[in-house]
C-alpha cells in the first residue's frame, strides 16, 4: 500500500486529473467500506464522484461473509433461494453507496454521484433476460443516482437500447473494440430516440461506455513476447493506450454528428467514454499508466483503490493526454497487425474471457452465499 504523507499534495493530483474534466469513481464496493465510512472519506476528501461494481467485486466483498452475517441470518430463515440472497444483498450496498452518492448526484445534476451494478453475467448472450433483470435491479435498488450495467455482447445491444428507452441509465460494460464501441454508441442513441418518441425527459437519462484497458496490454504483450523481436518487444504496452485514445475519436466523432445534434436540443446527455480496468497488470510499466495516458475531457476513470491511491502519491497530470495522439495510435495498432497479430482475434477473445470470468465470479459468489444460508440450517437452493 502507498503511503499518502501530504494529504494537500495527493488531492492536489486527484483535483487536477477532475479539473482536466476526468470523473474519478472507485472501482470497488463493500458493505465494511460503506459502514466503516470510508466511502464517505474518498467522496470528501479524495474527489471520488462515483463507484462501479461487478460481479468479480461482490465476489470479494460477499464472499468471505464479513458485514452480512446478520443479512445471511435472516435471508435464511425465510428459506430464500440463493439467488434472492445474493440479488438482496448486492442491491442493498448499492442502494446504501447510491446514497452516499447521492450530494455528489445533486451537485453535478446527475452527471456523476453514480453508483453501478450489473446484470446477472449468465444472462450476457440472452436479450429479453438481461431487459427485465435490468428493469428489475432499477426497482430494488430505487434510487436515481443507480446505473445497470450491461455486457456489450451482440445480445447486449438490443437490450441496451431497450433499457435507455424505459429511461434507466446504464453503464455498458467489457468493451474491447472500436467497432463494438460504435455499435454501443447507436445502441445509446437509439434508445434516446425511443426515450424521446415516448415524452421522457432525456436530460434525466445517463450512460457511460467502459472501455476495458489493461486487459488488452495483458493479451497483446503476451503475443509480443513470444514474437521476441526488438520490435515486437518496443510494441510492449502500448496498444492498450492506443486502441482507447482511438475510442475516444470514435466519441468525438459520434457525439459530433448529425444524429447527436437533434438529440442534443432535446437535452440529452452525452453517453462518456469511461476508461475501465485501469490497475497495472505488468509491474513493469508505472502504476498510474493508465490514469496519467488517458487524460481527457468528459471522460470517466474508474480506478481500483490502488490505483487511486498511487495517482494522488505520484500521478503525473499534465493536461489532456489523448486527443493528440490518434496517428501515433493508429500507427501502434497497425504495426502489431503487421508482425501478425490480429486486433479482431485479440478483441473477441477478451470479451469471450471478460465474460466467462464474471460468470465464474458469480459462480464462486453463489457458491458460497449457499454455504452461509446452510450453515443457517437452510437449504438455500
Amino acid at each position: 500500500m502507498i503511503a499518502v504523507t501530504d494529504a494537500t499534495a495527493s488531492a492536489d493530483n486527484l483535483k487536477r486529473l477532475s479539473d482536466e474534466g476526468v470523473s474519478i469513481w472507485l472501482d470497488d464496493l463493500s458493505r465494511k467500506r460503506i459502514e466503516s465510512g470510508n466511502l464517505a472519506e474518498l467522496v470528501a476528501g479524495q474527489h471520488v464522484v462515483g463507484v462501479t461494481t461487478n460481479p468479480s467485486i461482490f465476489q470479494a466483498a460477499i464472499g468471505t461473509g464479513e458485514g452480512y452475517q446478520e443479512q445471511l441470518a435472516d435471508l435464511a430463515v425465510r428459506g430464500v433461494t440463493v439467488d434472492e440472497a445474493v440479488r438482496m444483498m448486492t442491491t442493498a450496498d448499492v442502494r446504501a453507496a447510491a446514497d452516499v452518492l447521492r450530494p455528489v448526484y445533486d451537485a453535478t445534476g446527475g452527471r456523476d454521484g453514480r453508483v453501478s451494478i450489473e446484470v446477472d453475467p449468465r444472462l450476457a448472450h440472452e436479450t429479453a433476460a438481461t431487459i427485465a433483470e435490468a428493469k428489475q435491479l432499477s426497482w430494488l435498488v430505487d434510487r436515481p443516482n443507480v446505473m445497470i450495467k450491461i455486457p456489450a455482447t451482440k445480445a447486449g445491444l438490443p437490450a441496451i437500447t431497450e433499457v435507455i428507452g424505459l429511461g434507466i441509465s446504464v453503464n455498458v460494460t467489457l468493451i474491447f473494440s472500436l467497432e463494438r464501441y460504435r455499435e454501443v454508441m447507436d445502441a445509446y442513441l437509439a434508445g434516446l430516440e425511443k426515450a424521446a418518441a415516448k415524452g421522457l425527459d432525456l436530460a434525466a437519462i445517463h450512460s457511460v461506455a467502459s472501455f476495458f484497458v489493461s486487459r488488452v496490454d495483458s493479451e497483446i504483450d503476451k503475443r509480443l513476447t513470444v514474437l521476441g523481436t526488438d520490435e515486437a518487444l518496443a510494441l510492449k504496452g502500448r496498444a492498450a493506450l492506443a486502441n482507447a485514445r482511438l475510442a475516444y475519436e470514435a466519441y468525438e466523432d459520434v457525439f459530433g454528428g448529425g444524429r447527436w445534434t437533434a438529440l442534443s436540443g432535446a437535452r440529452a446527455n452525452k453517453q462518456r467514454p469511461l476508461w475501465a480496468s485501469t490497475g497495472v497488470k505488468d509491474p513493469a510499466y508505472k502504476d498510474t499508466l493508465y490514469v496519467d495516458e488517458l487524460v481527457a475531457p468528459g471522460t470517466v476513470n474508474t480506478m481500483p483503490e490502488g490505483t487511486l491511491k498511487a495517482t494522488a502519491d505520484h500521478g503525473v497530470i499534465t493536461g489532456d493526454t489523448v486527443t493528440g495522439g490518434y496517428a501515433q495510435a493508429r500507427a501502434d495498432l497497425a504495426a502489431v497487425e503487421r508482425l501478425g497479430i490480429s486486433y479482431e482475434e485479440v478483441v473477441k477473445q477478451l470479451e469471450d474471457e471478460g465474460v466467462a470470468k464474471f460468470e465464474a465470479a458469480w459462480q464462486d459468489l453463489l457458491d458460497a452465499v449457499t454455504k452461509s444460508l446452510n450453515s443457517e440450517g437452510v437449504d438455500g437452493e
